[in-house]
């Protein structure tokens, strides 16, 4: 049986919107992101976030920013945006 994978805890927060976003977002929200969609969570936006998700729960980084653990991205509406720092947590293997 191969070894367990070492994984990450990753949370997106909203940190500006602006326009009326239609799933209700509003600065301060977050979402804990682990095997599943966040419950509540915009899938349109969470399309847009989940590469990001992906890497940082698995370990891996940004290769223009040494170290980082935090990205931030913004919901594909070019009218009602939504932007979204993604962060990586501490290890839960």
């Amino acid at each position: 049986m191969p070894d367990r994978v070492a994984t990450y805890s990753v949370v997106a927060r909203v940190v500006s919107q602006t326009g009326r976003c239609n799933a209700g977002h509003k600065v301060g929200d977050e979402f804990v992101c682990g095997h599943e969609t966040p419950e509540g969570i915009c899938i349109w936006a969470y399309q847009a976030i989940f590469p990001f998700v992906a890497m940082f729960r698995y370990g891996g980084s940004l290769p223009w920013k040494e170290g980082a653990d935090r990205v931030t991205l913004v919901c594909p509406d070019p009218v009602n945006k939504v932007c979204f720092e993604v962060r990586r947590g501490e290890k839960v293997v």
